[in-house]
């Protein structure tokens, strides 16, 4: 957790009439002080920990955007990775924007471990304000928390709310932000790994604002012979640049197979 706190108000531009007034906050990170567990990895034990930071696992007050091929295992996959992240004593919640549970049957059958995991069903809430539903579940601290898809919660804020998907955006990243710094109940600074949703040129669909927030932007895409792998284009936190194939074949756990430069075409 950060020990000493720095608000950064937004609101109108800064113009010239009133740049005398404007006092932007400057400091030395000599200043600041941390929690040693904040840069402590939460690992789920197997090969994918290497891809997310140079320490080994997912890192804490981070976030993460997983975008990819249809089909090729991205709910599936983080699903997997939260729920050895739970094994290994870490507080994790899913939240589901688009999946009901009836539909979670099917994954649960394959995988028995996912009925241990902490779900919440945002449809189980659509007469209610979205952000208010996750505001009070997020309010109780967690350490991980998957959301699928972004897009999903975002255009259920544009139902209640109205808007653009831009302002519905920037309602919920402000909301992660806050967990991210450790603003909840438990103190936990919050890791986010949010499902997002591409353009049909294949482009990330989403604000500057929430490219600027995220640590890293994994991709997963399926080989001309129908491979699939994970591999990431941004990381801050210094995990390998590979691609990393894995496989769904085998019950109750991804299959992890084997690493491949980046420079090997897919």
């Amino acid at each position: 957790m950060l020990n000493r706190k720095v608000q950064v108000k937004r609101g109108r531009p800064v113009g010239k009439g009133n740049v005398s007034r404007f006092k932007p906050v400057v400091g030395t990170m000599a200043e600041f002080t941390y929690d040693k567990s904040l840069f402590t990895p939460m690992p789920t034990g197997k090969k994918v920990d290497k891809l997310f930071s140079s320490e080994g696992g997912l890192m804490k007050g981070t976030n993460y955007a997983f975008v990819g091929d249809p089909g090729v295992g991205k709910t599936t996959v983080l699903l997997d990775m939260l729920a050895d992240m739970q094994a290994n004593g870490n507080k994790v919640l899913f939240i589901s924007g688009e999946m009901n549970r009836i539909d979670m049957v099917g994954y649960v059958k394959r995988y028995p471990k996912f009925n241990e995991v902490p779900i919440l069903f945002m449809g189980d809430y659509i007469e209610n304000d979205p952000l208010v539903v996750l505001q009070a579940v997020l309010s109780e601290g967690y350490d991980c928390v998957l959301v699928d898809s972004f897009a999903e919660v975002a255009v259920a804020v544009v139902d209640f709310h109205g808007g653009t998907m831009k302002n519905a955006e920037t309602k919920i990243l402000n909301l992660l932000e806050q967990h991210n710094q450790a603003n909840n109940r438990a103190n936990k600074n919050t890791a986010f790994m949010l499902i997002q949703q591409v353009t049909k040129g294949g482009n990330f669909a989403g604000s500057n604002r929430f490219k600027h927030m995220l640590t890293g932007m994994a991709h997963m895409k399926f080989n001309a012979e129908g491979g699939r792998c994970i591999f990431f284009s941004k990381n801050r936190r210094g995990g390998e640049m590979n691609k990393l194939y894995f496989t769904l074949d085998q019950r109750n756990h991804v299959g992890w197979l084997f690493t491949e430069p980046m420079n090997m075409a897919i």
